[in-house]
Order: structure tokens, then C-alpha cells, then sequence
């Protein structure tokens, strides 16, 4: 990621709430391209570790429920881009375009297969070329769908400041979201009500006190988890 001048921010980013993470990861860029070098280097060596991890993963999908095995779906990242983030599909062939963006605990969407991989988080594993390419990190406010972008805060949007990540404290704090949105008649709008201020609230903390030390702490946490 390449740290931007203010003047080069989209217009919907200069706003007084977002400077103020602006000046204190402005003070941090050198980590931030340390950060860039290290996603590449890790995430190609992973990539190249994990390949008969890949390929066993694929043959169980094609095998459970056949179509494609890839699942892509609009994110946003730094600086408000647009991308396709790479999953593992997990839902029933069309069915992601159906129902309630957020998948419920026991959404029936979900395929035999799916509910194992979400289970153990390895439907995110084809993220890992989301973070050679540069549209991701390994660490970093989780991606976003565009829908519920358009109803952050003008604080919020300083969470672009930094490419979305596969993870992240915040995230870790929220891996039972499903079960706390059980119950709820409409789980988007219980979502963008009720967690997403919350998550916003704890990831801009967490832009506030970035350094590659914390980056590391977070990927031990989660392989912990």
C-alpha cells in the first residue's frame, strides 16, 4: 500500500474526523512499507506452502455441491477501491446472491462442506492472493461489503486509511457475530444498528495504535484462536 498524500485522498475522505488518523499514521510510514513488504513475502510463501491445501479444498467443494469453486464478491479497501475479494464458496451454487447479505448460524444456504470450512476460517484462505496483489493485508479492518459502507460515519472512513485485512483484533472480538445476531428479524439492519458502530469504534483504535509490533501480536492471537 502506498501512503497517500491528504490532497491525493478521495473528496469523501478530507474530512476533519478522518485527519486526525491521517497525522498519526503519517508519522508511521516507514512500518507502513515494511507492512506492504512483508504481506508480499509472507503471503507467496504461504501461498506456495498451502497449494495441496488448495487443491484437497477444491475436490471436496466440486465433490459436495459441484459449480464454481471460487466465490468473489465486492469489497472496499484502501482509499475507498472496489475490489473482488477471493473465498472459498461456502453457500449453495446462486445462493449468495439471495437472502440477507450477513449468513446466519444456521443459514440453509450454507453447504455440508461450507459449514466446516467457516468453522476453521479456511473459506478465507484464497485471501492470501488478495494480499500479494495488494488489495488486502494480512492485518487490517476487515473488508467491507459496499452496502454497508455507504452508512459509515465520516470517522469510519478512516479505516480506508489502511488495506483491509484478513484479520485484525476487532475481528477476533467479533467471531461469534452469528450468534449474536440469532433472533433477528432483519440481520443486515440488526447488523449496521447494532455491531458495525462497535466494530468502527474498536478498528479505528486500532489504526490509532498501528505498528508492525501489534500486527505480529494479532497473527499470534489468531492462530491461537
Amino acid at each position: 500500500m502506498v501512503f497517500r498524500k491528504w490532497e491525493n485522498l478521495p473528496s469523501w475522505m478530507k474530512t476533519p474526523e478522518v485527519k486526525v488518523y491521517y497525522d498519526k499514521l503519517k508519522k508511521k510510514k516507514k512500518a507502513l512499507y515494511i507492512k506492504r513488504a512483508f504481506d508480499i513475502f509472507l503471503s507467496a510463501m504461504l501461498i506456495l506452502i498451502t497449494f495441496p491445501v488448495f487443491i484437497v479444498i477444491s475436490l471436496m467443494i466440486f465433490l459436495d455441491s459441484g459449480g464454481k469453486i471460487i466465490f468473489r464478491q465486492k469489497r472496499v479497501t484502501a482509499y475507498g477501491k472496489v475490489f473482488r475479494i477471493h473465498k472459498f464458496r461456502t453457500m449453495k451454487r446462486g445462493s449468495e446472491s439471495e437472502g440477507s447479505i450477513i449468513a446466519k448460524e444456521e443459514d440453509e444456504r450454507i453447504t455440508r462442506v461450507g459449514k466446516k470450512l467457516r468453522k476453521y476460517r479456511l473459506d478465507e484462505l484464497p485471501q492470501l492472493f488478495d494480499v500479494f496483489l495488494g488489495d488486502m493485508s494480512f492485518v487490517g479492518p476487515r473488508p467491507q461489503s459496499v452496502e454497508f459502507v455507504k452508512h459509515f460515519d465520516k470517522a469510519s472512513r478512516a479505516v480506508f486509511l489502511m488495506p483491509a485485512g484478513i484479520t485484525s483484533e476487532t475481528t477476533l472480538n467479533f467471531l461469534n457475530e452469528s450468534e449474536m445476531l440469532k433472533g433477528a428479524e432483519d440481520i443486515d439492519d440488526a447488523y449496521i444498528k447494532e455491531i458495525l458502530p462497535v466494530k468502527m469504534n474498536m478498528q479505528l483504535e486500532e489504526i490509532s495504535k498501528f505498528s508492525m509490533i501489534n500486527d505480529l501480536k494479532t497473527m499470534i492471537h489468531t492462530l491461537k484462536r
